[in-house]
């Protein structure tokens, strides 16, 4: 009976100690690393498609779009925002805007793989006939040529399958995924960068296009999910029935 109380303990200290080293990994989307990861990382794979882009626009960080991704994680729903199909009800100047999603373990996290594995869906796509032999969603939105925002999100949900499951939330603007047409236009890269853009890394960038912009009157209402965290005050009443 004592062996077994002490082991119940021990489990509850386990518990608290790894919800709580679990909590202090989320990024939050003020999180200047965390905006450049997504950034660094969609952008790497939009300057590698093939075949080769002769329009595919830069992207750069939305606050507004980051903001619904975040409203939306914190929902803890694996399935796509039920705002999508309604004009602007996901952001106050994209009429639509895209989304992918992702969810796994928050230890595997770390941007570039969200956004890579998306990528690696271009092995089912044929950009000569549009097809997609399996799921090419998550890649035809990562490397859609006119979309030049995005904001992506993070949020703990241990209902969706245990204390390491995250759910990671990308949405862009303007929205990709349009039926029938293809992602981008292939040619040489930059070949179609309109007059006042500049070719970076075979990607057409706009110094205006990429100013950030503030949104302080408009904010996606989200429940934040129940997580359990501890402080180091809540071990003490375990550490006493230990003894």
């Amino acid at each position: 009976m004592v062996l077994r109380k002490k082991l119940s303990c021990l489990w509850t200290l386990g518990l608290c100690l790894v919800a709580s080293k679990s909590s202090t990994k989320v990024p939050s989307i003020e999180d200047q690393s965390f905006k450049d990861q997504c950034i660094k990382a969609h952008n790497e794979m939009r300057s590698k498609v093939w075949p080769p882009a002769a329009d595919m626009k830069y992207m750069t960080w939305d606050d507004g779009l980051a903001k619904v991704a975040k409203a939306w994680a914190n929902k803890c729903r694996f399935e796509h925002n039920s705002c999508l199909s309604m004009s602007y009800r996901c952001h106050p100047t994209f009429q639509f805007v895209g989304e992918n999603i992702w969810l796994g373990g928050l230890s595997i996290f770390p941007p570039k793989f969200t956004v890579v594995a998306w990528f690696n869906e271009t092995e089912f796509y044929d950009y000569n006939t549009l097809s997609c032999s399996k799921a090419c969603g998550h890649y035809t939105q990562v490397v859609w040529a006119n979309s030049y925002k995005v904001g992506c999100a993070v949020t703990m949900c241990p209902k969706l399958g245990g204390f390491e499951t995250a759910i990671f939330i990308c949405n862009y603007g303007p929205s990709g995924n349009f039926p029938n047409k293809p992602p981008y236009t292939k040619g040489v890269s930059c070949s179609l960068c309109a007059e006042e853009e500049t070719c970076k890394e075979n990607l057409c960038r706009n110094k205006e296009r990429d100013k950030p912009e503030k949104y302080p009157d408009w904010n996606p209402q989200g429940k934040t999910p129940q997580q359990i965290s501890c402080n180091p005050l809540c071990l003490v009443p375990v550490l006493l029935r230990l003894f």
